[in-house]
């Protein structure tokens, strides 16, 4: 082989490079000309010791040539096919800046939520704490420490959700006040998905010595049928405040103070006497309907909302039992207190005109961020 014949060899490799449909053709011709065993160059060069010595230095100038030429043939064809594949990979995802883009939704708090965090702002304002309790609770609890046996008649309003109790649970209880005070008894205790946020009233004062004051926001649950007014899993708050000298007229105006700070002036407030186990006397707070104004009637005939009594009963309260200060070792002769509850989606619905309250728990964003 002579040195023209490695210029010839090296035009025929550039043009079988320049026309290699791919990569796996390319590397192909890369092994078969610049590779280093068996590579056309490769086999050239083994040439070169047999060759005159005169002729060496010519030959070898040649072969350096010829591989220079083809390295850099294969540097411009690697090049070429990638770059072919990279705008048809860019050409197959290409976004088309026309279209407008998606509408980013905007995070906020849900109705029950928002009401939630402003009862507990405006009690925090009149130095009450926000605190929380189980939702899976002791029988003790949730009725024997309020006051409510279990042949009381007033566990017949409570639609109770019950659980089986385990082994583990059960040893579990030996440990608390409530197992001990129901050992004493000779009966078990049950388990149940509290049907209130009034245990909390016990558990806290168990815990706290007066003063105390605490609100006590939650979720509850009962087992009875939903109307526009009740749903079987819903949202309560608990109000307890112990101190001396603690009297009605202090919670009265603790929950006067509460609806003007909530809905202002305009809203029309009933106070009556009512009954419940754990607080004597006890007394029922209700706002005057806001779907009928008030007057029970709508368009449609007797308000849906309200039942066409022209109110919506907000919360239950009263004077702390003294049977049940005496049950957390307070003294009645010298500590006094109260308590009050109520639901947080009646709240939400005069706050947000909301006329059906399973439209809070329905998840139809539709409606949520409208309100």
């Amino acid at each position: 082989m002579r040195a023209e014949d490695l210029s010839e060899l090296a035009g025929r490799a550039e043009a079988e490079i320049a026309a290699a449909p791919d990569e796996a053709a390319l590397d192909a011709l890369r092994v078969r000309y610049a590779g280093r065993r068996e590579g056309e160059i490769t086999k050239a060069m083994k040439r070169l010791p047999a060759l005159p010595a005169g002729e060496r230095p010519a030959f070898g100038a040649a072969a350096n040539a010829a591989r220079e030429r083809i390295e850099a043939a294969l540097e411009r064809r690697t090049a070429a096919l990638r770059d072919a594949a990279l705008q048809r990979d860019l050409a197959a995802a290409a976004v088309d800046l026309t279209l407008p883009p998606r509408r980013v939704r905007i995070g906020r708090y849900h109705p029950i939520t928002r009401t939630i965090r402003e009862i507990s702002r405006i009690f925090a304002g009149m130095g009450f704490e926000a605190v929380e309790g189980p939702e899976v609770e002791w029988d003790y609890y949730a009725f024997e420490a309020l006051n409510i046996p279990a042949d009381h008649p007033a566990r017949d309003k409570f639609s109770t959700l019950w659980v089986q109790a385990e082994g583990s649970m059960e040893v579990a209880l030996a440990a608390t006040g409530a197992g001990r005070a129901r050992a004493a008894t000779g009966q078990p205790d049950r388990i149940l998905l509290r049907p209130h946020t009034s245990p909390m009233q016990i558990r806290v004062m168990e815990q706290r010595r007066p003063p105390v004051r605490v609100i006590v926001p939650g979720r509850c649950f009962r087992f009875e049928a939903t109307d526009p007014t009740h749903e079987s899993v819903f949202f309560q708050y608990e109000g307890l405040a112990i101190d001396e000298q603690l009297t009605m007229a202090d919670l009265k105006g603790v929950l006067y103070s509460f609806a003007r700070q909530l809905f202002g002036g305009e809203r029309k407030v009933r106070f009556r006497p009512d009954y419940f186990p754990f607080t004597e006397p006890s007394a029922e707070i209700a706002f005057d309907c806001f779907a009928c104004d008030g007057t029970g009637v709508t368009n449609e005939g007797k308000c849906r909302t309200c039942a066409g009594s022209a109110w919506i009963e907000a919360a239950g309260c009263g004077m702390v039992h003294p049977d049940a200060l005496r049950r957390v070792g307070y003294d009645p002769s010298k500590y006094q207190g109260f308590a009050f509850g109520g639901g947080v989606e009646r709240l939400a619905m005069l706050l947000t005109g909301t006329v059906d309250i399973r439209l809070f728990h329905q998840n139809d964003l539709r409606y949520l961020e409208s309100v």
